[in-house]
């Protein structure tokens, strides 16, 4: 019966993602599109390689941790507070996951995919963490904590404990607690400057 919260922690993504994107519109978040794009690439390769390794119900946080920065992702076209800058760094980020792809073809080893859709995932993730360190005030935190609590539910719903049953949500719980860092910290000089 708890594997069914899955369902009610995609739906919390969801939501997650509307507000994300409704602070894009107000202004309030400058979402950095390489950065929102990897984030889509890296779960949707996680999630291909656990469901031909057999994971049921426990891969659907990992496909909406794709599926909803996707979402932020393409509303950003549609906004001026978004940028698409590349850089050498993105470029790299792009053939780890290519990597992932084509080393999973070669071994047919869908664990050797979720290794480097965690690489590049996390690699991703470097740009954003910075501009949050930088410059807090243009994130939300919604999306990190949603992010934190919704892999949680793999546990739930995993009928195997093994490596693709677990490593992504381990994984994205441990970089959403990262990305919430600067925002926390933000909010704490707020609270002390009252």
């Amino acid at each position: 019966m708890l594997e069914y919260l899955v369902f009610v922690a995609a739906a919390g993504s969801f939501i997650a993602a509307l507000v994300y994107i409704r602070a894009m519109f107000r202004g309030e978040t400058k979402p950095n599109r390489v950065t929102w794009f990897m984030w889509s690439v890296a779960p949707f390769i996680a999630t291909a390689a656990a469901v031909s390794n057999g994971v049921g119900w426990a891969v659907i946080p990992v496909f909406m941790s794709g599926f909803s920065p996707f979402l932020i992702f393409t509303a950003s076209f549609f906004t001026r507070k978004a940028y698409w800058k590349l850089s050498s760094f993105d470029y790299l980020c792009g053939v780890l996951s290519g990597l992932a792809l084509i080393l999973w073809y070669l071994t047919n080893n869908p664990n050797v995919a979720i290794v480097f859709a965690i690489l590049g995932d996390a690699l991703a993730a470097v740009p954003t963490f910075i501009k949050a360190w930088r410059n807090p005030q243009t994130e939300s935190a919604w999306p990190f904590i949603i992010g934190i609590f919704s892999p949680m539910t793999s546990f739930l719903a995993a009928t195997t404990f093994g490596f693709s049953d677990l490593a992504f949500p381990i994984y994205l719980i441990a970089i959403n607690l990262l990305l919430l860092f600067p925002l926390a910290r933000r909010k704490r000089h707020l609270v002390k400057g009252w």
